[in-house]
């Protein structure tokens, strides 16, 4: 087993969004997103892969196959590795996602920013 502090990763920067990996086993990788008002993570996909997100603190917008949703503490969302997806931070508060990738698409999407 192994534990952590989902806190320890919840990490605002002024200049971008930030990424802190909580696990990474096999091809699987569970991260948080941290986003201040008005960032933004871009339209990507993730081949090959499920992700499940969690709206851990904060509301915000997510972007699905170009639709939109409003994304709120709590809310949780399934995206295929096929559906191109995007997330903004809308409101004036911080927000927060928890993702869990199941297969990892390549080296790069397990690294810190």
């Amino acid at each position: 087993m192994e534990k952590k502090n989902i806190a320890e990763a919840v990490q605002y920067h002024e200049e971008r969004f930030t990424k802190k990996i909580i696990f990474q086993k096999g091809e699987s990788v569970v991260f948080v997103l941290n986003f201040m008002p008005g960032q933004k993570l871009p339209v990507h996909k993730h081949p090959g892969a499920d992700v499940y997100i969690l709206a851990l603190k904060g509301d915000g917008a997510i972007h699905v196959n170009e639709e939109e949703f409003a994304f709120t503490q709590g809310d949780t969302v399934h995206i295929a590795g096929d559906e191109s997806f995007a997330y903004a931070n809308n409101s004036s508060a911080p927000s927060s996602l928890y993702v869990t990738l199941s297969k990892l698409p390549g080296a790069e999407y397990a690294k810190e920013i």
